[in-house]
């Protein structure tokens, strides 16, 4: 396909296709057949090669707590075979996760991710996320267990 610029544009179009608007379908036109979680700790899926099926279930599964969230890109840098974001993350907290049923908070997490490109295929990434974060934004306001 292209370079750099290109997978930078096809990055932008990605997340928000596929993250932001939760379009399972897109999916196929991002994904390459076998798609790595090189490194993402706290995602369930970390460390698995996923076809494009796992794929959707993942989108499925990690959006259905947070059916509005949306991912705002803060810089995107390039080069061949990989692009590097920087993101902003805000959804509500409608739907029940282990040990955290639905609070209707409006939760946020910062992060960076590389996603590795091939021929224009999104074939993984290596990700750090605050994901305890999210988890103090969860608990804040519970009772804790007896």
């Amino acid at each position: 396909m292209g370079g750099p610029s290109s997978d930078k544009t096809r990055l932008v179009r990605f997340i928000d296709a596929v993250w932001n608007t939760g379009d399972v379908a897109a999916v196929d036109h991002y994904i390459a057949d076998a798609y790595t979680l090189h490194h993402d700790p706290g995602d369930p899926w970390d460390g698995q090669v996923l076809d494009r099926a796992a794929y959707k279930d993942r989108l499925r599964r990690s959006r259905a707590p947070f059916p509005d969230q949306r991912f705002a890109i803060r810089d995107l840098v390039a080069e061949p075979g990989r692009v590097v974001m920087t993101w902003q993350w805000t959804a509500t907290h409608r739907g029940d996760l282990p040990g955290f049923p639905a609070t209707g908070r409006t939760i946020r997490m910062s992060g960076a991710t590389v996603y590795y490109v091939d021929d224009g295929w999104f074939t993984g990434h290596w990700q750090i996320a605050d994901r305890l974060g999210v988890y103090g934004q969860l608990r804040q306001g519970r009772v804790p267990d007896s």
